[in-house]
């Protein structure tokens, strides 16, 4: 009978001992193993045996993470005040650094997203933050992941989301986003009407050179203007005969005139 309380007594007391003394780590991650507070290196993946109460294990991901950068009150380089988002991606690739060197490495790469954010895009103008984001994005990917290589970490990509801008500079760009569209188009007519002029006085020289084609394209202009019914063409010839018609009525009229005086 005491056997069998003492064998329950045992099994109490090991299994939860046996039980912290197995830690099963995934493919995507890495144990940091310190024994009495000195480093013995990351281990995994797999079964990981420990020793309770020696040993402390710190679990790392080593899958890519999103930082969200909270939005910052930027002064551009030509003095406007715009808002920026920004998201940053990175992986660790040492586990052991990115516990021993840094406190938390997932706070201090976001502090360091917005103090490297608000530098780099305060030294741009206006018109590169809207352009040429994609040169920004590259620029701000390489300073984080000199600085925070050290720490064993690798900075995937930084994306700037979104520059909200001034209500008042939206309405002066729209502004000159107008204008120009008229200056295009005004420059575009400009220069169908100089096209078109150069075709017609080329025209021009073909008919000078060869009367028969014109001629011809009169006769054409006719053929088209008979498809409307409700149009009278009066040629050349038509107004001369119209004209001496017009002449001899009026003499008809100033004759009977003067001929009831």
């Amino acid at each position: 009978m005491w056997m069998w309380i003492l064998i329950a007594v045992v099994l109490i007391i090991a299994l939860p001992i046996l039980a912290s003394a197995i830690k099963i780590v995934k493919e995507y991650e890495r144990v940091v193993v310190f024994r009495l507070g000195r480093l013995r290196g990351a281990i995994g993946p797999g079964l990981v045996l420990i020793i309770p109460f020696v040993d402390s294990v710190q679990k790392v991901d080593l899958r890519v993470v999103s930082v969200d950068v909270p939005k910052q009150e930027i002064l551009t380089r030509d003095n406007v005040s715009v808002t920026v988002d920004a998201v940053v991606y990175y992986r660790v690739i040492d586990a052991v650094a990115a516990v021993t060197r840094v406190a938390n490495y997932h706070y201090a790469v976001s502090l360091l997203s917005q103090t490297t954010l608000r530098d780099v895009l305060g030294q741009s103008d206006l018109d590169d933050l809207l352009q040429r984001r994609d040169e920004l994005n590259k620029r701000l990917s390489s300073i984080l992941d000199e600085m925070t290589l050290a720490w064993g970490i690798k900075i995937a990509a930084v994306t700037i989301k979104a520059v909200e801008l001034p209500e008042e500079m939206r309405r002066a760009m729209a502004k000159q986003a107008e204008a120009e569209r008229w200056r295009r188009a005004r420059i575009i007519e400009a220069e169908g009407e100089k096209q078109a002029s150069q075709i017609i006085a080329e025209a021009a020289r073909i008919y000078e050179e060869h009367p028969v084609a014109l001629r011809l394209r009169e006769l054409q202009t006719f053929i088209e203007i008979a498809r409307e019914k409700a149009l009278v063409v009066v040629t050349e010839a038509g107004g001369k005969y119209i004209g001496e018609i017009a002449a001899i009525h009026k003499a008809m009229k100033e004759q009977e005139s003067r001929t009831q005086a």
